[in-house]
């Protein structure tokens, strides 16, 4: 690594506070001081970094990221067409995207054959180049199942999934998540169950076995996170000694009281809710389905407004891995759910993609925040993002992106070609009644035949 200073720019520092004009200084990695000191202790010979006209900030935490579902449409597509090795590869492809969004950590919460901990160890060995990492293996589930109903087995792995069926196998599977280098034990709170769909997901585990998760994994110093939607999952989660809570949409005031209390981070993840209710008719959603999804956001705001003004640290998350929530896209976006729905400032919200979000790679302190004595993972990005947050939408706007002060490559990669078998063939998402055969209507989609090799 190589010691330099960041020249001319604005900063945000990620704590919340105005922006302010001044230089950045890098030595060994670590930020060693701001403005007139970094001006005055800076050596002549030092490499200097231009920022005129750019915001120098904290780079971005992306604490719900799944690396290895490469943009799936669907659950069938990533459990049945998804090979172990291939999938590690595309993920440190798609890991570059992530960079030149200005990404400089992600939590991936739960993968393909457990391979994003090998990634992220690939990326600490600087073998390939991506963002810090921290992760989950296989998220556990009970034998009623997840969010992907049938198609999860009783038994084994399915996915990205792992029924554990009685307390010794939790006790087992979580020892075992551990030994192999997990830095989260992942579990699927809530499932949805086919016959009872229409009550939305319910929670699938006793508090014993939520709390014997914690015991295990607390006593090897390992956190427990949680997909937590309704309010008695995400109660019975936190009173279990959950450190982490994805969602936790539907909540009531009993389990408001309990995130509260014990000030436990969430991550709702809305950003997927969010790109469906904008973007939904332009990918042939129904105005149904839209409007569901965009309930999950509206319900919301009262609960998560009043965890924000608590104390409670609300966590940014895009959920990308999915079709809807294409890698380097959308991960800046969280912030604009949690200013347009939750009341926040573009500062605030800036804060919970920086700072707050820094939790959730476990490395709270260290990172996200532009101030001496932490690690440089810093971003200059063209504008004043804390007026205009959709800047860091466009990866030609991110012109510097470093971790631990060395620069990033930030040139695109290259153009991939299709991959035989990858993805579910689709053959449209209309069905071919005699109306649409011969009457107005419109298929939306076509036969993509190079997908069928």
């Amino acid at each position: 690594m190589s010691d330099l200073i960041i020249e001319n720019g604005r900063i945000v520092d990620g704590t919340g506070a105005p922006a302010f004009e001044g230089s950045v200084l890098v030595e060994g990695g670590k930020i060693t001081a701001l403005g007139a000191d970094a001006d005055a202790k800076a050596n002549p010979g030092i490499k200097r970094i231009d920022a005129t006209g750019q915001t120098v900030m904290p780079g971005l935490i992306d604490t719900h990221c799944h690396l290895s579902f490469d943009d799936a449409g669907s659950n069938s597509e990533i459990f049945h067409q998804r090979r172990n090795a291939l999938s590690a590869l595309v993920a440190s492809y798609n890991a570059r995207k992530l960079l030149r969004a200005g990404v400089t950590g992600l939590l991936d919460p739960d993968s393909t054959f457990e391979n994003m901990i090998d990634l992220r160890d690939a990326i600490d060995a600087n073998i390939v180049e991506g963002p810090r990492m921290s992760c989950g293996a296989y998220a556990l589930i009970t034998g009623v199942g997840g969010t992907a109903g049938r198609l999860i087995a009783d038994e084994g792995v399915s996915g990205y999934y792992m029924p554990v069926n009685n307390k010794d196998e939790i006790v087992q599977e979580v020892r075992r998540q551990i030994k192999y280098g997990a830095d989260w034990i992942k579990v699927h709170v809530t499932g949805i169950i086919p016959r009872q769909s229409h009550k939305g997901e319910l929670c699938v585990w006793t508090m014993d076995e939520l709390k014997l998760i914690c015991d295990t994994a607390h006593d090897l110093e390992t956190p427990v996170m949680g997909h937590c939607r309704g309010a008695d999952a995400t109660r019975k989660a936190a009173l279990a000694g959950f450190d982490l809570i994805f969602h936790g949409t539907a909540m009531d005031d009993a389990a408001l009281d309990v995130i509260i209390d014990r000030k436990i981070p969430i991550a709702p993840a809305l950003t997927f809710q969010y790109n469906m209710v904008e973007f939904g008719k332009k990918i042939g959603t129904s105005d149904n389905l839209m409007s569901i999804f965009e309930r999950e956001i509206t319900d919301s705001i009262e609960t998560m407004t009043k965890a924000h003004k608590e104390g409670v640290p609300l966590l940014t998350g895009s959920e990308a891995g999915f079709s809807l929530v294409p890698y380097g896209d959308w991960h800046y976006r969280e912030m604009e759910v949690f200013v347009k729905y939750f009341g926040m400032s573009t500062l605030e919200a800036i804060q919970c993609a920086t700072q707050k979000s820094a939790f959730g790679i476990k490395m709270a302190g260290e990172v996200g925040v532009i101030a001496p004595g932490y690690r440089a993972d810093i971003i200059c990005v063209t504008g004043r993002v804390e007026e205009d947050l959709s800047l860091l939408g466009n990866p030609d706007n991110i012109t510097n992106v470093m971790i631990d002060g060395v620069e990033k490559d930030l040139s695109p990669p290259p153009k991939r070609n299709p991959i035989q078998g990858w993805r579910l063939a689709s053959i449209g998402d209309m069905r071919l009644t005699r109306e649409v055969a011969y009457g107005g209507e419109q298929p939306t989609a076509t036969l993509n035949i190079e997908e069928l090799h």
